[in-house]
């Protein structure tokens, strides 16, 4: 069984970051809210990913991430992880690879002691007329969006008592569909709207919730803020912006923290007012 959550006094850092030549300066809070909690984020080597990470580690928790193919920014966030004083892994698995899903999970548990939040991040993003789509980019791509979170969810309900957090990694594009070429993409991630929903009525009597959150244009190097079509993306918002990992990371760690205990089964829009 989770340890119950407590409430506890808030730290506060200041990071520099420089991206798409630009640089911010990030405040960041932190608490000791996930104390003896571990959390496991697919696909945390970069992105979203790796701020998910992080901050899960600045509000306490123990993470573990997987990676694909890039090794070295798997250790990069590993170390980052230790140097705020917890504990870190990094596991080798591609998400297409049910076996290796189910065995990043089990490893998690084991290397780390306990699995309490699973973040289903990891993902892709075809883009281009459905007629192009192939069968072997539209197995892959549900393989990593649908399969993977399914079956991570299979391999940690085990390892999850009461107080546990499932929190996946969608898409605005879920739920609204600007311009055209997305179709494989929207269709996949809508998916883990059907998925949340059906899990949390499942593992809701466990007293573990399960939710969705649904990123807009995030400053990721899948699409960055200075990419050719950004001031498009910009211009369907209301605030007139991309968003950072880090502000998506933010709600990601209230979902697994004390204030995310009665939200399941829920879609959160994060996209600075895309879908408004």
């Amino acid at each position: 069984m989770s340890p119950p959550f407590c409430s506890a006094p808030s730290r506060y850092s200041l990071t520099a970051r420089r991206r798409s030549g630009q640089t911010s300066i990030v405040i960041t809070t932190e608490t000791d809210a996930l104390t003896d909690r571990v959390a496991l984020v697919t696909g945390g080597s970069r992105g979203i990913g790796a701020a998910v990470a992080l901050r899960l580690a600045r509000e306490g928790a123990d993470v573990a991430l997987t990676y694909r193919a890039d090794a070295d920014s798997a250790a990069r966030v590993v170390k980052e992880i230790e140097e705020l004083g917890r504990r870190g892994l990094a596991l080798q698995a591609d998400s297409s690879d049910a076996d290796a899903v189910r065995a990043a999970v089990d490893t998690t548990a084991r290397e780390l002691g306990r699995l309490d939040i699973l973040v289903n991040n990891a993902g892709v993003f075809p883009f281009g007329p459905f007629e192009e789509v192939g069968l072997d980019e539209l197995d892959r791509t549900l393989s990593i969006h649908v399969r993977a979170a399914f079956v991570a969810a299979q391999a940690a309900s085990p390892h999850l008592g009461a107080g546990g957090r499932i929190i996946s990694i969608g898409s605005n594009l879920a739920e609204r569909v600007p311009f055209p070429g997305i179709a494989l993409y929207a269709t996949t991630k809508s998916a883990l709207l059907g998925y949340t929903r059906a899990l949390a009525r499942e593992l809701g009597p466990r007293g573990i919730t399960v939710n969705v959150v649904q990123p807009g244009s995030t400053d990721t190097d899948m699409n960055p803020a200075d990419s050719g079509n950004a001031e498009h993306q910009r211009s369907l918002t209301a605030l007139g912006r991309y968003q950072t990992p880090d502000e998506l990371a933010a709600t990601v760690a209230h979902l697994a923290g004390p204030g995310g205990r009665t939200i399941t089964g829920a879609s959160l829009v994060v996209d600075a007012g895309t879908n408004a």
